[in-house]
């Protein structure tokens, strides 16, 4: 099984910028204690700060599947409704 890089960008409306963010910095230390993450870094667009990328990096992809049905990211996931768009790129390393 090969290493899954992904790239999530996180549009929040402009209302709810700030609890998306909240809800964004709360997930994030428990993804990284999860089997198999080995990248998972929130970062802010400077040009349009109610839009969020979040860096991923996992073992493979049963340990990618695994983290889609985890409670912090379904906890994430219920924090977001409503309030954000998520629009998720998976990644084929070509070198």
């Amino acid at each position: 099984m090969s290493k899954q890089f992904v790239v999530a960008t996180i549009t929040a409306d402009p209302k709810h910028v700030k609890s998306v963010e909240e809800a964004l910095l709360a997930a994030v230390p428990s993804v990284r204690t999860e089997d198999g993450c080995e990248q998972y870094e929130l970062h802010r667009d400077r040009n349009a700060s109610h839009r969020f990328t979040m860096i991923e990096r996992w073992r493979d992809e049963s340990a990618l599947k695994t983290h889609g049905e985890a409670p912090a990211f379904q906890t994430l996931a219920r924090a977001l409704d409503g309030k954000a768009t998520l629009e998720v790129t998976l990644l084929e390393q070509l070198i």
